[in-house]
């Protein structure tokens, strides 16, 4: 399958997906039930400007079958652009609990794919009994580098035998997203990246507060939490999104209105 699987809406050359968690989630169980090999990815600010500034990441990302508004301003973006069905963002934490919850009515197995085995063994605990009955057929810790062509086949064993039908990947960004475009076509599972689930799911990490999430400040929140590590994330690639976007928007609206005044002209010919 392709990236354009779904109506997307390019920003800052990522071809981001205009979908909403109930079309998402649909799509991916869907997916499941067929055995399809397909990638997803719930992408925020720090992805977007990854890719902006990364051609070739850019190429992987644009690779997966979806790639779901997970920020704020990325869905505020969109609907700058012309997505304004788009209500709210799909939030890769979120989408981690609504994609189980349906997997586990579906008998549907799942896997857990990055992290550490700590974090690995409070998540599939906190999951199992927040859905009863969801099938965990499998978790692998990360390995913090890149596997060896050797160690990568040894994954996809692991998972192939595993009988998962979805692998989550919590690798970070843009580790997760690289992995997951590698193995389209090498696993008939649908693989998706999203991010920092793992860690909040497990109670390693404080969430966000709901409001300063619906008002687009989580990232700030979490550069509180973390600042040694988030500080360039947030302080820089905020900015450059933001003044990046600005020029894309601002292109769009004078390409309108050239075609508007194309469209009159034409008219009193």
């Amino acid at each position: 399958m392709t990236s354009q699987s779904t109506p997307s809406l390019n920003l800052l050359g990522v071809n981001v997906s205009r979908v909403d968690y109930d079309s998402a989630v649909t799509q991916i169980i869907n997916a499941a039930k067929l055995r399809q090999s397909f990638g997803v990815t719930a992408m925020a600010v720090h992805g977007l400007m990854e890719a902006h500034r990364d051609a070739n990441f850019a190429a992987q990302v644009n690779r997966l079958d979806m790639v779901a508004p997970d920020g704020q301003p990325v869905r505020w973006a969109l609907n700058l652009l012309g997505a304004r069905e788009l209500k709210d963002r799909v939030y890769g934490p979120t989408l981690t609990l609504k994609v189980c919850e349906h997997a586990t009515r579906e008998n549907l197995p799942v896997f857990f794919f990055g992290s550490t085995t700590t974090v690995l063994e409070k998540l599939s605990r906190n999951l199992e009994a927040k859905f009863p009955g969801l099938i965990i057929a499998g978790t692998q810790a990360d390995r913090f580098r890149d596997a060896t062509p050797e160690e990568d086949e040894q994954d996809i064993s692991t998972i192939d035998k595993s009988g998962a039908r979805i692998v989550f990947v919590g690798r970070g960004c843009p580790r997760q997203e690289k992995w997951v475009a590698a193995h389209i076509g090498r696993l008939d599972v649908v693989m998706i990246a999203v991010g920092a689930a793992f860690d909040f799911h497990a109670r390693t990490l404080p969430q966000a507060p709901q409001i300063m999430q619906d008002y687009g400040l989580e990232w700030l929140f979490r550069l509180i939490q973390e600042p040694s590590r988030l500080w360039r994330r947030y302080l820089i690639l905020n900015p450059l999104f933001i003044l990046s976007f600005s020029r894309q928007l601002a292109k769009a609206k004078l390409s309108r209105a050239k075609a508007k005044r194309t469209a009159r002209l034409q008219g009193t010919l």
